[in-house]
């Protein structure tokens, strides 16, 4: 038993934790924002070097944020993970590529003698950057839109398009949370460099850069919050009966105000971190802070309201919900300990961050070791 916590309160529990590792990915994604501007920031080969090089610092801190939220997603909902991996698998597949080259062009880029050359592992780069923030955008909005799945009797789950996932990509709605993420990640990339690069040539151009995604990812955010609060969402009554609601995210805004106002926070918090990286301050950890919020409050509708979280637009009655997805008490309660050790998750990023980061990173620290 977790702290007396029953069934219901288990499920809630980690779907908050869900959705604050869910927040840190999402601010982890300064280094694919980074990862799309290397050319755009940078005049020459020593600048690009840099650039990557202070990229190449964190994003392993990234990935570990990536797996941790994958491997909280397979113990408390089993049924998503198999349901979504096992059915929407081509969409997965490019994602989990997108990481992969990523890697491999961190540890070769730099390699004397390697296969492909540097411009091939910096073009991966920009991939991971771009099209894999922008399909994780894509597969996040279907938790609004549905999906083509049917369960069977014995949970076995049955994809009803070809493209298993991919399909997803003919919805215009769900590529406003898509640009949104891709230009997020870039606002959080400029003011990262703007606080963690000694290069005035690089901040200039990173201000600049700054102002034009912000104008960008502005239209795409909001037209998301107005296209999730207008549509008809996947109702759960007291039975588990799902049916089509009309405004029904925008009612779970309005009934659970603790959602709304973490929404407003992180929100407040963004443009703030904005306004002051644009000043020349340290902008970076308020508009972290604020983009944890807002992710973490889209989750928390999604999750906590009288709605499915994962719904089929096929099988309205296949939908997932945090109660019919979870795992056993027994597996709640004992993953609960587990959770515990989150915290230390988020010490040893702030301690590495700050270990990497106690002092600015110039033209001078590039050296054999550069990525």
């Amino acid at each position: 038993m977790f702290f007396g916590l029953d069934l219901a309160q288990l499920q809630a529990y980690w779907w908050v934790i869900i959705s604050l590792l869910g927040g840190l990915l999402v601010f982890m994604f300064f280094v694919q924002g980074g990862q799309g501007l290397i050319d755009r920031l940078s005049s020459n080969e020593e600048e690009k070097t840099l650039i990557i090089n202070s990229l190449g610092r964190k994003w392993e801190l990234g990935f570990t944020t990536l797996v941790l939220f994958g491997g909280a997603c397979f113990a408390a909902f089993p049924l998503f993970y198999s349901t979504s991996f096992g059915g929407a698998y081509w969409v997965w597949l490019a994602i989990l590529l997108c990481f992969i080259i990523q890697a491999v062009s961190y540890e070769y880029r730099k390699k004397q003698g390697n296969l492909l050359g540097a411009k091939t592992y910096e073009a991966f780069l920009k991939i991971n950057g771009i099209l894999g923030v922008f399909l994780i955008g894509v597969a996040v909005s279907t938790f609004f839109a549905g999906s083509a799945f049917v369960l069977d009797d014995m949970r076995f789950v049955r994809w009803e398009h070809g493209l298993h996932g991919l399909e997803q990509l003919g919805n215009p709605f769900n590529y406003l949370l898509g640009f949104a993420l891709v230009f997020l990640s870039r606002i959080l990339a400029d003011s990262y460099f703007l606080n963690a690069l000694d290069s005035a040539a690089i901040a200039q151009k990173a201000k600049k850069d700054l102002a034009l995604n912000t104008a960008l990812f502005l239209p795409f955010f909001l037209g998301f919050l107005a296209w999730i609060c207008l549509k008809d969402g996947f109702h759960v009554d007291e039975s588990g009966a799902v049916s089509m609601l009309p405004y029904l995210y925008l009612q779970t805004f309005l009934s659970q105000p603790y959602i709304l106002i973490l929404l407003l926070v992180g929100v407040v918090c963004v443009l703030g971190g904005i306004y002051l990286s644009f000043i020349g301050r340290k902008g970076i950890f308020p508009l972290g802070f604020g983009v944890v919020c807002a992710v973490m409050a889209v989750f928390l509708n999604v999750g906590l309201g009288e709605s499915a979280f994962y719904p089929s637009s096929t099988d309205l009655q296949s939908s997932l919900t945090i109660a019919n997805a979870s795992s056993s008490y027994y597996t709640l309660s004992v993953m609960g300990y587990v959770s515990l050790l989150v915290p230390f998750v988020l010490g040893y990023i702030i301690y590495v961050w700050r270990c990497m980061d106690s002092k600015k990173l110039g033209l001078r620290d590039m050296d054999e070791h550069a990525y």
